[in-house]
């Protein structure tokens, strides 16, 4: 779920945060004890397939499982997604498909692990149309994970509640890790385009399409489509945005605790002291033993994928540890330079935005942060940030041990998250769509929430109207806050404008005014959110961009 992980490598320990999120409330299922009657059948380019009513809102079809692109197996692997074989009959889509390979973490309970396979290239659908001709605003969801965990089927992703509030709900898997963010010189050599990585966010523009031929036959508006996803979701959100070849598939944009302004990497060269892309590739390849082999990309194909996993051992990157950073890669075709160049020469899509940030993003990975000590912290600060050190060091001071965790927290959320959001909404002063900037401000309840505060991922169930019905006080009013929040997001993919009825007024961002919303116990507009932060990110920015 983390976002961008390049602020975060060599500096804090490695725990699955993405994952911890979901222990941080009471899992949900909105359908498991409904009893589900099928729907009729919906006609898709493919063939036809059925659904099932939500129990006791029979008026909501769901539709899951559905798949958008043929199995990325066997000769596939490391591939363009490639077309949806057509079916004969019906098939019922009453199940959520297989989730991407990826590494099985104990937090992640939500997940299937035992319906883990590459044959992953799957979307669901939550729709209260009643006709193909209701013409209903559609949101489409990216999940998070950093790109090498997680799937559409967590339970708080399910759609059933914005579905209830007026659009057509997707979400949709895409290749993770080793199998959608692999390189190699030799792919590369396969490519018409002459690259390789990327997959992951191919599938994404996949999906997209597929929205675009179909969405009709669930009464959802294809000239209405707004992407949206957390974290590394976010991430992706700003990637579509910047890539030409997602134009004219979405008209709305929403990151939450996500983006790409920070160090990119690159297919072929050594970015910002990172490895290329392909070298990465090329190494991978002795590691598997097959670099010498007759055919390196038959012999590579030829891998079970859980001996992909278990040699490539995808990370974050984060504290050191040994493993595999992947992710989305400039490759001079789906992303054609860094993203901060293509924002700023206005090249990104032309279409409204919402970013934001949780207040708290820093705390989740701090947890089992080894660094304790003053003069560590110090230490870290220095390798991270180089000759803006010091200046990270006076906004960030500590002077006992008991203060390091703190510092590392504030300092992660404030230069990671927050700056991030702030230079996403800024990055679209060079087009004429508005962007909305938030700030979310909700402490988690009880013990989470007097130690993580607004945490990462924490407005999650907040946005999907998934939070755990209580009746105290506390609880009513954040079921409230949950009602705000799912409205602005429902409102912006119905018009572009977050801005309805009975809501307070979200004014749109410019750098002038810097102004924000923010969520918390209460919903109002705020100035200059973390301004000495967020100018200190851009003054670090452009000075490693020079250096690059």
């Amino acid at each position: 779920m983390i976002a961008d992980f390049g602020f975060l490598r060599r500096f804090v320990k490695y725990v699955p945060v993405f994952a911890l999120v979901f222990l941080l409330f009471p899992v949900v299922d909105n359908a498991g004890a409904e009893q589900l009657k099928t729907t009729e059948p919906v006609l898709l380019d493919a063939g036809k397939i059925t659904g099932v009513h939500a129990g006791t809102e029979p008026d909501i079809r769901i539709f899951k499982g559905i798949p958008y692109a043929a199995p990325p197996v066997g000769g596939l692997r490391w591939r363009p997604p490639q077309p949806v074989k057509s079916w004969d009959g019906i098939r019922h889509t009453g199940e959520f498909g297989p989730i991407c390979p990826q590494t099985k973490s104990s937090l992640f309970m939500s997940l299937d692990y035992d319906n883990m396979n590459e044959d992953c290239l799957y979307l669901n659908v939550w729709t209260p149309a009643k006709s193909v001709k209701d013409a209903v605003p559609v949101m489409v969801w990216i999940h998070g994970g950093g790109n090498i965990q997680g799937a559409a089927s967590t339970p708080y992703y399910d759609g059933k509640s914005l579905a209830r509030k007026g659009v057509v709900l997707v979400s949709i898997n895409y290749r993770l890790g080793p199998f959608g963010f692999f390189a190699h010189p030799l792919l590369s050599k396969e490519s018409k385009y002459n690259v390789s990585g990327n997959y992951g966010l191919l599938d994404q523009i996949a999906a997209l399409k597929w929205v675009q031929r179909n969405i009709r036959a669930f009464g959802g508006d294809p000239r209405r489509v707004t992407v949206f996803g957390e974290s590394a979701g976010g991430l992706n959100v700003n990637c579509l945005m910047a890539s030409p070849l997602a134009k004219g598939l979405f008209h709305g944009a929403i990151a939450q605790s996500g983006h790409a302004f920070s160090r990119n990497r690159h297919l072929q060269k050594r970015w910002y002291g990172q490895e290329s892309m392909e070298t990465q590739g090329e190494r991978i390849a002795k590691e598997c033993g097959v670099a010498d082999a007759a055919d390196p990309l038959k012999a590579l194909r030829a891998l079970s994928a859980e001996k992909i996993i278990e040699i490539t051992k995808p990370t974050l990157g984060v504290g050191g540890e040994k493993g595999n950073y992947f992710n989305f890669v400039v490759d001079g075709w789906v992303i054609p330079d860094e993203i901060h160049t293509v924002f700023s020469q206005g090249k990104q899509r032309d279409v409204p935005l919402m970013v934001g940030a949780n207040a708290d993003e820093g705390t989740l990975f701090t947890l089992r942060s080894p660094i304790k000590t003053v003069e560590a912290y110090r230490m870290a600060v220095k390798a991270l940030y180089g000759s803006a050190a010091d200046n990270v060091l006076a906004m960030y001071p500590v002077s006992e041990p008991a203060h390091v965790r703190k510092a590392l927290s504030d300092s992660l959320g404030d230069l990671g998250f927050v700056a991030g959001a702030r230079a996403f909404a800024r990055g679209m002063g060079t087009v004429a769509s508005k962007a909305y900037l938030y700030h979310f401000t909700m402490k988690a309840t009880g013990k989470w929430g007097e130690t993580l505060g607004a945490h990462h991922g924490a407005e999650i169930p907040y946005v999907f109207g998934n939070l755990q019905q209580g009746m105290n006080p506390t609880d009513l009013q954040r079921l409230a806050l949950s009602d705000k929040m799912s409205a602005y997001w429902v409102n912006f993919a119905k018009t572009g404008n977050p801005n309805g009825e009975g809501l307070p007024m979200w004014p749109h961002y410019k750098a002038d005014d810097d102004q924000h919303l923010e969520f918390g116990q209460e919903v109002n507009a705020g100035r200059h959110l973390r301004k000495a932060a967020c100018d200190l990110f851009d003054k670090i920015s452009t000075e490693r961009r020079k250096n690059r």
